[in-house]
């Protein structure tokens, strides 16, 4: 290998690390109004099992096809909590908020999970961050809180209340998800989340099929596809491999834009109007998280 090829390759990894990140980003904005899609044909409860048990069935495929061990069993309590917080408690909590909450709306609260995670992997690891990071995270969840009791005249509705326990559920996996990913293949850890979560995933859709009502909309259709494929398995895919090509933090930069994807998709896809509050709200949770991201480094 030549000089030249060695100080092409690391510039030609971090490109292609920060373009599978992005990708992953841009798949995960597009969540919320999959859902809204999803729950025109489906219950909540169906929507929640099957897209659970549709992406436990390609991520199992993925790993016999790879012949990936079984995790440790230092590591299986870890990933019940991935399951748990990221394949079951994140996915039903905000299907059933989205049923009475806008996407918009959802966007912005759901904004602040950046800044729950990683105030999550800080009590998990028993660091010591500085304290502007401390006051960048409080002030990012006075902000949120302060739209949604805005927006909700005073009182936090059932969906906000959903909205944040579903917050706090994926924050846990994620850090979780993310101390694992340091002993393991990163995709290995989200598949064997879902694989984990069958348990309970395939009895509820057999259930929720039995009691929901089932309408095959081409859009709910393409909507639970998308939350299956993407959204619950294939962008964990791109997510990881990216960030292990970039680094955490180059890549949780990326993962700022989020918020206002979703925001720009729930009007483009959906036709919403959000409030004038919620992009302001969006732009000041997004600066809250890269000082808190500055403070970590």
């Amino acid at each position: 290998m030549t000089a030249q090829d060695s100080a092409i390759r690391p510039v030609a990894i971090a490109v292609g690390g920060t373009a599978l990140a992005a990708l992953a980003v841009l798949g995960f904005s597009l969540s919320f109004p999959a859902t809204v899609w999803a729950l025109r044909g489906f219950g909540p409860w169906t929507v929640t099992g099957l897209r659970g048990v549709l992406a436990a069935a390609l991520a199992g495929a993925c790993l016999l096809a790879t012949r990936a061990p079984l995790p440790r069993r230092a590591d299986r309590a870890g990933l019940l909590v991935v399951a748990v917080g990221c394949a079951v408690g994140f996915p039903l909590l905000t299907t059933l908020a989205l049923q009475v909450s806008s996407a918009a709306h959802s966007a912005v609260v759901i904004g602040l999970l950046p800044l729950a995670t990683a105030v999550c992997a800080v009590l998990r690891s028993g660091g010591r961050p500085a304290r502007t990071f401390w006051w960048a995270a409080l002030a990012g969840a006075a902000v949120v809180l302060a739209f949604t009791l805005t927006q909700s005249h005073g009182g936090l509705g059932r969906a906000d209340g959903l909205l944040f326990a579903a917050l706090l559920l994926c924050a846990a996996g994620y850090a979780e998800g993310g101390r694992l990913a340091r002993r393991m293949p990163g995709w290995q850890v989200i598949a064997w989340g879902v694989v984990l979560a069958l348990p309970v995933t395939l009895p509820l859709t057999l259930v929720a099929l039995a009691a929901e009502p089932v309408r095959m909309d081409p859009r709910a259709v393409t909507g639970l596809l998308y939350l299956a494929v993407v959204s619950q398995f294939g962008g964990f895919v791109l997510w990881y491999r990216g960030m292990a090509a970039i680094g955490v933090p180059r890549a949780s930069q990326l993962q700022l834009a989020q918020p206002l994807l979703t925001l720009g998709w729930a009007v483009l896809v959906l036709g919403e109007e959000p409030s004038p509050a919620a992009p302001v709200a969006a732009v000041a949770v997004l600066a809250c998280i890269a000082a808190t991201q500055r403070a970590r480094g």
